[in-house]
């Protein structure tokens, strides 16, 4: 796992001109960049500390694709694929270069997706050392002998101190970022936050596996027992996909991004794991704890004096992230690959805690509840959220799909019946009342309903063995091992009907409403795979 600068490059065939190139800095090298520039603190655990200013989060509004020939007729044009046009992207371009000149620069080689047949080469150009670590931490890394014949397909420009001119560049304001698929690049400009790095990359695999390669991309995490089977955990932000996938017992493959071939392997497009750290803790997430040390990113936490970092504290924001190299997790795939898929988990943070914390789906739900994408925003998390919200994100990750939602659930119902898979809805949200009333499935529980099915201790659907939901209509298993019985069933939870029924109404209206931008798209089938009852 060691970088190799052992060549020289040059921009000039960007546009970049008489820039100081720092080319493909080993880890080490960037942490000690980071102190010298004083853009980052050294915390406790030895992890550096740096703050994302202005944005420390994506900027959904500000995420274009270029309208081009390639694009046009195949992109699913919305307020979440905004179109830009080319040579307003053109100029932009020249702008952010022209920028970048005569600055000192530093540049990455790097990979994405750990299957030879759909390996992507990817240049990173950064104006901060900290942007180029994490592209380091969270991009696959060449061996000496790839970087040698290295040719770059992909470009990512990343210049967070380059404001754009809304009025003149055709942003919506001074940030950005945009995709093109013509020339192969993400520009990213006008926001520190690194995210919008990896998902500038996503966004580009989410369409090319799917139009070019007949492989589904996929928003979510996945490990591999010891027999070789392959678990796929999809999931919204704060809903538990790294930690449940991060198993002691289990090879994590990946924590967020993964394609799923035609020949039934899922691969990881990354080489790290990018993971929400408000209040972790060592005893619940002894991993992703364990994995924070030198060579990882800490983003916008809080540090006392003596470097010491308060998880807890969400004073710069909630969305506290860190990053790290996927090898500072013990027990993991190499290479980052799986088989035989059998058992998909959709993880829901339902704040209305209404929905079983397990319940297990038949293919028409499983289709439907993918393209709902389901999970609720809760008080405190956006201004003027007072009570909890629902969040519906086609695909588990709309944000990031450039085609229509009903192409990538097509694909997955397939390969769902294809490989024979088993799929469950995993509530890691709240029990016995809503949010505010309840309180959080604790992470034992969910854990154990998790090893209970992949231990294959919860078989398949009787009567006698799972209720079917009343509103929701899934099959909640009437048992678990080492889960409390009573937990299992979310209205003995709350011990007041009427106040239940009412919140589980709300919420089966929500998604009624929700999926009706779909139902021309959607079969019968799929549609029958919604809330059974609702009120009026």
């Amino acid at each position: 796992m060691v970088d190799t600068n052992t060549k020289s490059i040059s921009l000039t065939y960007l546009g970049i001109k008489n820039a100081k190139i720092r080319y493909q800095l080993s880890s080490n090298d960037l942490h000690q960049e980071i102190l010298r520039k004083e853009q980052g603190k050294a915390s406790n655990l030895g992890a550096i500390a740096v703050n994302t200013g202005e944005f420390t989060g994506r900027s959904p509004k500000d995420r274009f694709i270029v309208k081009d020939e390639i694009t046009k007729d195949k992109v699913w044009w919305s307020d979440i694929n905004i179109p830009f046009e080319s040579d307003k992207f053109d100029g932009l371009y020249n702008k952010v270069i022209a920028y970048l000149s005569e600055k000192e620069l530093f540049v990455r080689d790097s990979y994405a997706c750990a299957d030879e047949n759909y390996k992507l080469n990817i240049r990173v150009v950064n104006e901060y050392p900290w942007s180029n670590m994490f592209a380091y931490n969270m991009f696959l890394r060449p061996t000496k002998e790839e970087l040698a014949n290295f040719s770059p397909e992909w470009t990512i420009i990343n210049a967070p101190g380059f404001m754009a001119n809304s009025e003149t560049d055709g942003t919506r304001q001074h940030n950005f970022a945009i995709l093109n698929f013509t020339r192969k690049i993400a520009l990213i400009g006008g926001t520190g936050y690194t995210g919008e790095i990896k998902k500038g990359i996503f966004s580009a695999l989410n369409f090319i596996l799917p139009v070019y390669k007949n492989t589904l991309p996929m928003h979510c995490s996945a490990n591999v027992g010891k027999t070789g089977d392959t678990a796929i955990f999809f999931g919204l932000s704060g809903t538990g996909k790294t930690t449940l996938s991060t198993d002691p017992n289990r090879s994590l493959i990946g924590d967020d991004e993964h394609g799923w071939t035609t020949d039934n392997v899922i691969f990881n497009f990354e080489g790290g794991c990018y993971a929400k750290v408000i209040n972790l803790s060592k005893e619940n997430e002894p991993e992703i704890y364990g994995a924070i040390k030198k060579g990882a990113i800490l983003e916008n936490v809080v540090l006392d004096k003596n470097g010491v970092v308060d998880f807890e504290d969400t004073s710069i924001t909630q969305n506290t992230r860190v990053s790290y190299p996927i090898y500072h997790i013990k027990n993991i795939k190499i290479p980052s690959r799986g088989e035989n898929p059998k058992n998909i988990f959709f993880l829901t943070a339902d704040a209305f805690g209404v929905l079983p914390p397990i319940s297990k789906l038949t293919p028409s739900q499983a289709a439907y509840h993918f393209i709902s994408g389901y999970t609720a925003k809760v008080a405190g998390t956006e201004a003027g959220v007072t009570e909890p919200v629902p969040s519906f994100s086609a695909c588990f990750g709309a944000p990031f799909m450039p085609l229509h939602p009903t192409k990538y659930a097509e694909m997955l119902s397939q390969k769902m019946t294809t490989a024979g898979v088993n799929v469950w809805l995993i509530n890691t949200g709240w029990s016995g009342g809503k949010y505010g009333v309840g309180k959080r499935m604790p992470l034992q529980y969910t854990r154990a309903m998790i090893t209970a099915v992949l231990e294959g201790k919860l078989g398949d659907y009787t009567y006698e063995d799972y209720h079917i939901h009343s509103v929701f209509g899934v099959a909640q298993p009437r048992t678990c091992p080492d889960v409390p019985t009573e937990l299992l069933s979310p209205r003995v939870t709350w011990n007041n009907d009427d106040a239940y029924y009412k919140e589980a109404f709300k919420l089966s209206n929500a998604f009624r409403h929700n999926f009706k931008k779909y139902e021309k798209f959607a079969s019968e089938e799929i549609r029958r795979g919604g809330p059974q009852r609702y009120a009026f």
